[in-house]
């Protein structure tokens, strides 16, 4: 096809927009291309296609929501689009309508089931990725309906402890309605199940509300029936919907005549109904005594019967492996234990950074997780998804995910050492070749050193982490490309001892053309901050620079262009204590903020704990926070509502609260917040793997003023690591060589 190239393709588009009245779009794309640094990848096409769906569903919604606002919408919708609420946004000239101001909402699962039912802030289950929606609702004999998305007072909670559900209670003068969210077995099958508990102090019906929306906008439904039994829906052929009693009336309305809301009183019933349009939206009516309790269960298989049964105490195997945490302050412990789960939840066998509109895979967020999952004990499932990994690499040794990110070769590299160093095994000789190949791809990709630029012998100019800006030389790429070719170095060292040679010396070569990129921008900027890329002014963007200190551990922890880069971005970019990155997110970053702790955490600055109790308020009631979180509704303004990588970083910050891997020795306790100590319950930290092996903390009252911390480990070598024991408050002590078991008094200091 490269005939086509010598198509005149560019005049015809030209001459079809003159005709039409249209701007020249071609001229347009190249104004565009000139804010940006010259590329061989304008954007990955991923990330195109992911947006083109994302606002094709906008577009549907400007047409169906803003001319039907008598339905009765998702919680986003009828918060976003009242004038009276502050998340109301003008929809004047956007051509289209998305959820900008509550994306929140919180999956349910099972272990290795690749479903993962979304919950939403008022309890519609969503039980199919980008699918169509169950409601419960209260109709009174008399008066109004108890609607959930409408109403004010609700109280939701997470639970974590067994199976995992979510349960909502929603209440309104004379009406109170549970509905319970989870996913269970039934003949090793998978099902969704939601349980709706009403009562009223008047006669009515308890309605289960079929709805063609969820939580991005509307999803289609062009046809539904009631079986003759009327305990069960079949909707659009394919997917059913079990009641546990029959239905006492039924309705189904098409767009042309409007939600079945407006129906609920008709007195006539319909057993089936279809829409062109693909706005079917049905109602069962149960029917509610005064004042008693009626209960109605619902169940909706999520794969097929012939798929392989997955083990019935799947929940309890996978929670007895996690290193747990043990502490006074119960929504850390919540939190913790939330964040664990998502881990579990999301790793199926790829790994996600979230239920549903992230449910795809980045190399990126694939090794903040995976590195999670390690370090939480989840060594299998990190395995597994490591596994998938070369059958993403192309012949030239590229970890593609999407084109034009040139940090994922740099990732895939570091992950795969901090496998082999966490669970102390050595990687198969399968791994050998993806290894070399990963590495040589990042020798070959850097530009040359010779060049008389600011970016000379750095990586091109790629799309790199989205949020960072446009297309540039982002010293984010250059940072992990050099953790990539250490690592591979590292993992080569005994294996291959020309190839461990050949990766140092090229690391270094790679880190000598940053150094001398980064000592341009101290010029040129007057301070040691390391700006996003050579070209730029320090921004928002400089978040990305900060992965020389965390992860990567590059550099020392009290490098003056570390500390002074997170100066800049606490003064510049911090609004209501949280990281706020004003491109593309438009909102506070949960996981952006951990970043920043954790450089402040290894310089032993106590501004870390700022930022976690930051973080922590930022979560929603069922303990997850949205990619961006929106600085006034306190709601998701963007990207998936449950953020798996944020899930992660909130894991990772704990561990290095307790234990951190620094050059040949251990530091621990260094993050533990000193107001748990007031508590006489014992903190506990454990097992958590490290390069050195699996550790154990308890900390405990001593006598006196006196703190003490015992630890048993399961080391790698006969003997362990230096420790440096940092509790905070409490005198620092250094142990040269370390048992297995052993035990440490620390004397507080003086305030």
């Amino acid at each position: 096809m490269t005939w086509f190239k010598w198509l005149p393709w560019r005049y015809v588009v030209r001459y079809a927009a003159h005709k039409h009245g249209f701007i020249d779009p071609v001229a347009l794309l190249v104004r565009l291309h000139n804010f940006a640094q010259p590329s061989e990848v304008g954007e990955p096409i991923e990330l195109l296609r992911a947006g083109v769906v994302f606002h094709a569903r906008g577009l549907i919604n400007s047409r169906v929501i803003q001319h039907n606002l008598d339905w009765v919408w998702p919680y986003w919708v009828e918060r976003q689009f009242d004038p009276y609420d502050n998340s109301f946004i003008p929809r004047a000239f956007s051509i289209t309508h998305i959820n900008l101001t509550h994306r929140n909402w919180t999956a349910i699962g099972y272990p290795d089931c690749a479903e993962l039912p979304i919950v939403d802030p008022r309890g519609l289950l969503t039980p199919f990725l980008d699918g169509w929606s169950l409601d419960g609702w209260i109709m009174p004999e008399h008066g109004e309906c108890l609607l959930p998305s409408r109403s004010d007072n609700c109280q939701q909670q997470y639970k974590v402890a067994g199976d995992v559900r979510i349960d909502t209670t929603i209440s309104q003068p004379g009406m109170t309605l549970h509905s319970r969210a989870s996913v269970e077995l039934e003949g090793g099958v998978p099902v969704a199940k939601l349980r709706l508990r009403a009562t009223s102090d008047q006669p009515g019906y308890l309605v289960l509300a079929l709805r063609p929306q969820n939580p991005e906008g509307v999803s289609f439904i062009h046809k539904v029936a009631l079986n003759k039994q009327a305990d069960q829906w079949l909707v659009d052929n394919d997917k059913r919907i079990m009641f546990s009693r029959p239905a006492d009336r039924h309705h189904v309305s098409t767009y042309q005549q409007g939600d079945v809301y407006i129906h609920l009183n008709d007195a006539q019933q319909q057993a089936e109904g279809g829409c062109d349009v693909g706005m079917v939206t049905a109602a069962a009516l149960f029917k509610l005594s005064a004042n008693d309790w009626q209960e109605l269960v619902v169940t909706i298989p999520l794969t097929a019967a012939s798929q392989p049964e997955l083990p019935a105490d799947a929940w309890r195997l996978e929670q007895q492996k996690l290193c747990k945490l043990v502490c006074p302050e119960p929504l850390y412990q919540f939190l913790y234990d939330a964040a664990t789960t998502s881990l579990i939840l999301h790793s199926p066998q790829d790994v996600y950074p979230g239920p549903y509109t992230y449910r795809r895979f980045w190399f990126r967020d694939a090794a903040f997780i995976i590195h999670a999952l390690l370090c939480v004990g989840l060594t299998e499932r990190a395995a597994r998804a490591l596994q998938q990994f070369p059958g993403r690499q192309t012949l030239l040794g590229y970890f593609c995910s999407q084109e034009g990110e040139w940090d994922a070769n740099g990732e895939v590299l570091w992950i795969l050492k901090r496998y082999a160093e966490l669970s102390g095994r050595e990687l198969s000789p399968d791994w050998h070749g993806p290894l070399k190949k990963g590495a040589s791809w990042i020798i070959k990709k850097r530009l040359s050193a010779s060049l008389d630029t600011p970016h000379a012998g750095l990586l091109p100019a790629g799309f790199s982490a989205e949020h960072l800006g446009p297309n540039d030389f982002y010293y984010w790429d250059d940072f992990w490309g050099v953790a990539g070719l250490q690592a591979a170095a590292e993992l080569f060292k005994t294996v291959k001892p020309k190839l461990q040679r050949e990766f140092s010396a090229a690391a270094h070569d790679f880190t000598v053309a940053i150094e001398n990129s980064l000592m341009h921008c101290a010029a040129r900027l007057k301070r040691p901050a390391m700006p996003a890329s050579p070209y730029r002014r320090l921004d928002a963007g400089a978040i990305g620079s900060l992965a020389i200190g965390y992860p990567a551990q590059l550099c020392a922890a009290d490098d003056p262009r570390l500390l002074d880069t997170v100066e800049f971005l606490l003064q510049r970019c911090f609004v209501k204590g949280a990281f706020y990155q004003d491109m593309i997110h438009s909102g506070l970053n949960a996981y952006l903020t951990l970043h920043v702790a954790q450089v402040l955490l290894r310089a032993n600055d106590p501004r870390y704990l700022e930022l976690m109790d930051a973080v922590a308020a930022l979560a929603s009631p069922t303990g997850q926070w949205p990619e961006a979180i929106h600085p006034a509704t306190g709601g998701g303004c963007m990207g998936d509502g449950h953020h798996v990588w944020a899930a992660a970083e909130w894991v990772l910050m704990l561990r290095h609260c307790f234990v951190r891997e620094e050059n040949e020795r251990l530091v621990l306790c260094a993050g533990v917040p000193g107001r748990w100590l007031a508590s006489a319950q014992d903190i506990r930290f454990g097992p958590a793997p490290t390069s050195f092996g699996s550790i154990t903390l308890v900390i405990r009252a001593g006598p006196g003023q006196q703190t003490v911390v015992d630890w048993q480990a399961d080391w790698h070598q006969q003997v362990g690591p230096q420790l440096e024991i940092s509790l905070p408050g409490h005198s620092s002590i250094t142990i040269a060589t370390t048992a297995a078991t052993g035990s440490a008094t620390l004397s507080t200091t003086e305030s």
